[in-house]
C-alpha cells in the first residue's frame, strides 16, 4: 500500500482546483497548471481535498498511486509558490550572464555555451558567478537546472564545475610522490 498515496492533498488558500475525468486543473496567483492522471486511477475533489486512489489492487495501479498523487500535490504548491534551484559555478574564470531570455555560460571550454530557457522556467543570474531557475513546474526546474549543471558537473578533486548550492562535493586526495 503506498503510503504517499493515502493522504489526501489539502488544496491551498488562493488555488482553484477543477476535476474533470482524468485531467485536474489548478490555477493559483503564480499561474495555472494541468496534470492528466493515468487511467489505473481514479481521482476526486471533496471539500477542499482531493484523494486519488487506485482503480484495483494490481502492481501497476499501486505503482501510479503515489507518483499521481505527488505530482498534483507538487502542481498545487507550484501555482501557489514558486519553485526554484540555485546553482554555483566554481572556477578561475567560470560564469555566467544573461543575454536577452539565453544564459550565457563561460566554463574553460573554448567557446561559451548559449541556453536558451524553456518555456514556463525563468532563469537570472544575480551574480556572475550563480544561476536561479524558476517557475511554477517542479519537473521542469529541476530538469532544466539539471541541465544546467550537465555541461560542467563538478569534479572531486578540486571541486570545480556547476554545483547545485546545497550540494556536497565529495573530495579526493590527489596522487602523492
Amino acid at each position: 500500500m503506498s503510503r504517499i498515496g493515502k493522504k489526501a492533498i489539502p488544496v491551498p488558500g488562493g488555488v482553484t482546483v477543477s476535476v474533470d475525468g482524468q485531467t485536474v486543473n489548478a490555477k493559483g496567483p503564480k499561474g495555472e497548471l494541468q496534470f492528466v492522471v493515468n487511467e489505473l486511477c481514479t481521482v476526486a475533489l471533496e471539500e477542499n481535498e482531493i484523494s486519488v486512489k487506485p482503480v484495483d489492487n494490481s502492481k501497476p495501479a499501486r505503482s501510479m498511486w503515489g507518483m499521481s498523487r505527488t505530482r498534483i500535490s507538487n502542481m498545487l504548491d507550484g501555482v501557489a509558490n514558486e519553485y526554484s534551484k540555485t546553482l554555483e559555478l566554481v572556477g578561475v574564470g567560470y560564469r555566467a550572464q544573461m543575454k536577452g531570455a539565453d544564459l550565457s555560460l563561460a566554463l574553460g571550454y573554448s567557446h561559451d555555451i548559449d541556453y536558451p530557457a524553456p518555456d514556463g522556467v525563468k532563469i537570472a543570474t544575480p551574480k556572475p558567478t550563480e544561476i536561479v531557475v524558476t517557475g511554477i513546474d517542479k519537473q521542469k526546474v529541476g530538469q532544466t537546472a539539471a541541465e544546467i549543471r550537465a555541461f560542467r558537473p563538478p569534479e572531486p578533486y578540486k571541486g570545480k564545475g556547476v554545483k547545485y548550492a546545497d550540494e556536497y562535493i565529495f573530495r579526493k586526495e590527489g596522487k602523492k610522490k
